[in-house]
């Protein structure tokens, strides 16, 4: 079978660059953090670790797989999600929230790694084929896309716990259990009515870093 039938090269790559890099560092983020901030449950399963493998959650990168062959310019997939007790934590409010930005925030910073990279090699003037181009920028891209989608406050994602952290105590007790319980189909909803702004912000950032 001709798998270039089935799969482009910008597929691959994308898919490539979300299972292998981008959702394993998150999650081994998360799971670091909280193990620094007293809480070993992340550990005790095994989590703390950049195997892709342990991090692989079956329908989140089935899920991924089909929305990029799909070629829509819609991704949507995710990793299996970090264990974490807030309760084990020496600061449960404020750990809870360093716990939750690591993901997104070690994304960033990978995504700024490469974009001086990027614009270092250009400036060296060095001769690259274009698909080497397009991994390099595609990394860049990829990984912003990861950090400003979990900073959207809305459960399950990594923003909702900020939410929660920095509203008042009252409004944010009563808030969680609805925003868990319906997060999930509120985040598809915003997705579609949002997903361009959303883009948008995510194409300006990734050339902002690389410097177009």
């Amino acid at each position: 079978m001709d798998l270039s039938r089935l799969i482009t090269p910008d597929q691959f790559i994308l898919i490539a660059i979300f299972l292998l890099v981008g959702f394993p560092v998150h999650e081994f983020c998360h799971a670091f953090v909280a193990y620094k901030l007293g809480d070993a449950t992340a550990k005790m399963f095994g989590r703390l670790t950049l195997n892709p493998i342990v991090h692989f959650d079956p329908i989140g990168g089935l899920f991924l797989i089909v929305s990029v062959l799909a070629g829509t310019g819609f991704v949507f997939g995710w990793a299996k999600p970090t264990p974490v007790n807030p309760g084990n934590l020496r600061d449960r409010r404020n750990g809870e929230v360093l716990v939750s930005l690591a993901g997104p925030a070690s994304n960033l910073v990978m995504a700024s790694v490469m974009a001086i990279v990027f614009r270092g090699l250009i400036a060296s003037g060095v001769n690259l084929p274009d698909l080497v181009w397009q991994v390099l920028y595609s990394f860049v891209v990829y990984n912003v896309a990861l950090a400003i989608f979990n900073f959207i406050p809305i459960p399950p994602l990594d923003g909702a716990t900020l939410l929660f952290r920095f509203l008042p105590l009252r409004y944010s007790w009563e808030l969680r259990p609805i925003l868990t319980q319906y997060g999930f189909i509120v985040l598809i909803f915003f997705i579609f009515f949002g997903g361009r702004l959303i883009g948008g912000l995510i194409g300006n950032v990734a050339n902002f870093l690389v410097g177009f």
